[in-house]
């Protein structure tokens, strides 16, 4: 086995009671909350700075160096946004359900769309069992000066779309803000997640 973590980087790492994989350090927003602000390492990762994004075959190949039959799941989730490599994720997550026990989740920030220019809810029929959209502000105004998404201000709208879209195809969908808002605006978050009837948490 080739030493992918001197080579690439922590890719794939525990925290909490998941097992987690980190295929990018892309993302088109820059929220002022995040946690690669503060730390360079999470979990069992010394660091999640990426030298280079690992291929498919190469994520598939670290996957048999991990005891699996201590997860449940397989979290898409790093310093990046997973859907900027949303073909090479599901290769990956195509793998992991023909070949393993684990679930597949996604933690993303629900721009997915707009990052392929397409609509991606449809691809995650059958290959993806969850997926978590970052709400994080009740109102577009507020998301873009706490996430600075690339897109504008249409990002908002664009990310409640997304999560509209994507419950048809996945069977488990949630939404999350951080905890560092104002409880006016996580009140209206929750109520804004139980408009699109999905569970709403705080982290």
């Amino acid at each position: 086995m080739k030493d992918y973590v001197e080579e690439i980087g922590d890719v794939l790492y525990d925290y909490g009671v998941g097992l987690y994989a980190n295929i990018t350090n892309r993302c088109p927003c820059r929220c002022d909350f995040c946690i690669r602000t503060m730390t360079s390492g999470l979990g069992s990762a010394d660091s999640l700075w990426l030298k280079r994004e690992p291929t498919p075959e190469e994520v598939i190949e670290m996957l048999s160096d991990w005891d699996l039959s201590r997860y449940q799941e397989l979290v898409f989730c790093g310093y990046g946004e997973p859907m900027v490599r949303l073909d090479d994720l599901l290769v990956i997550a195509r793998y992991v359900k023909e070949n393993t026990h684990l679930k597949v989740r996604i933690n993303t920030n629900g721009l997915g769309d707009l990052l392929q220019g397409k609509p991606t809810a449809p691809l995650l029929a059958g290959v993806i069992d969850a997926v978590s959209v970052s709400l994080n502000q009740s109102d577009a105004e507020k998301y873009m000066e706490l996430c600075h998404p690339k897109f504008g201000i249409d990002s908002y709208d664009a990310m409640l779309a997304f999560t509209r879209e994507v419950k048809k195809y996945v069977p488990s969908v949630a939404m999350s803000v951080v905890g560092v808002i104002p409880r006016e605006d996580i009140e209206k978050c929750r109520d804004i997640a139980s408009s699109l009837g999905v569970p709403f948490r705080v982290r």
